[in-house]
């Protein structure tokens, strides 16, 4: 704040007079350093009096530690610090690998997706017996040409929810959904000896009972009807793919179990004989009704049944509906449709008498 070299100020403190002493505005430093100067520099007070510099250190809030210590100090708060933040890191990578793991599991078997993560490969498996379920929507073309998009998702993610939480409490697997086919699993990957029919089954009467009372947000006064077929027999699982990879399922017990859904009319049961002898062999009362000869692709003529209900459940079934009543093949009686969707239909299929 002197036009003067720093040696001339240094030589002017050292030996007064005058007195040298820095002329310091309020507005050019805190007033407790200010008034800490004017007491602590020579000539202010007799030398005994003065502040020494550990009472400056304390007066300036400072510990009464060198530079070392200071510094030592300092890393042993980033380091504090950087523990806590590793931690608060580390807990939330854990929670995202949970999630991540959460989902894998619930796209493939546990014991698939743990061989995944680790590199391992996944040999297909043979299974000697298991039961598959498909089910479909009936009328669902129909259904989607008289829908907007959106409208079509919601019908399908909240049907599909509702077998979801179903699920659940059975001894089964979804392996996936297609559309509006749902296809689940029981003995695999997971064997339950003989018990895959009646997990099934017990499954089946539980999705059924639900659907009766389940309408769509957008057309809520038209039933939603499905489908559902039942079969017993041997596959082959195994992952296929390595980008989004599928837990797949092959052979003929799989084509015969699509087939009994395909075949299959509305709000029913289709059984196969060998899911019925299974289910037999339980004595478990289930009610099966003999259908009759019924033609299955690729198959043949077969004696096929429908499964009715069994001892013991007393949850509501929907009635199957009258098929000679209804107006259209698609198994949708076109006097349940609302006049604006009725509009709609005319509109995606013009030239078409609704």
């Amino acid at each position: 704040m002197l036009d003067m070299a720093a040696e001339d100020i240094i030589h002017k403190v050292e030996k007064p007079p005058p007195l040298c002493r820095p002329s310091v505005s309020v507005d050019q430093a805190p007033m407790e350093c200010i008034q800490l100067m004017a007491g602590a520099g020579p000539g202010s007070r007799a030398a005994v009096y003065r502040p020494d510099f550990d009472q400056v250190g304390v007066n300036l809030g400072q510990d009464k530690t060198n530079i070392i210590d200071s510094m030592l100090r300092m890393l042993e708060q980033y380091s504090s610090n950087l523990e806590d933040l590793i931690r608060e890191r580390t807990e939330e990578l854990e929670i995202e690998k949970q999630k991540t793991d959460k989902l894998l599991t619930q796209m493939l078997p546990p014991s698939v997706a743990e061989a995944l993560k680790t590199g391992a490969p996944v040999e297909p498996e043979y299974f000697e017996e298991v039961t598959l379920y498909f089910s479909d929507i009936v009328g669902f073309t129909t259904i989607s040409a008289m829908s907007e998009p959106i409208e079509v998702v919601d019908l399908l993610n909240d049907l599909y929810t509702l077998f979801d939480a179903i699920i659940g409490s059975h001894d089964v697997y979804k392996v996936e959904t297609i559309g509006d086919a749902y296809m689940v699993a029981s003995g695999l990957p997971k064997r339950n000896e003989n018990r895959h029919a009646a997990e099934i089954s017990n499954m089946s009467l539980d999705i059924l009972c639900a659907v009766g009372s389940f309408r769509m947000r957008h057309i809520p006064d038209l039933p939603v009807r499905i489908r559902i077929g039942l079969h017993s027999g041997p596959c082959v699982a195994g992952v296929v793919g390595l980008t989004m990879p599928r837990y797949c399922l092959f052979g003929d017990t799989v084509n015969t179990a699509s087939r009994m859904e395909s075949t299959g009319l509305p709000y029913r049961i289709h059984v196969n004989i060998r899911t019925v002898q299974i289910l037999q062999s339980l004595k478990e009362g289930y009610k099966l009704e003999l259908r009759g000869k019924t033609e299955l692709k690729g198959k043949g003529v077969e004696d096929t049944y429908w499964l009715i209900g069994r001892d013991g459940f007393n949850k509501p079934i929907p009635t199957p509906p009258d098929l000679l009543g209804l107006k259209s093949s698609h198994g949708i009686n076109m006097e349940e449709i609302p006049e604006d969707r009725k509009k709609k239909l005319q509109k995606a299929r013009p030239g078409q008498t609704f």
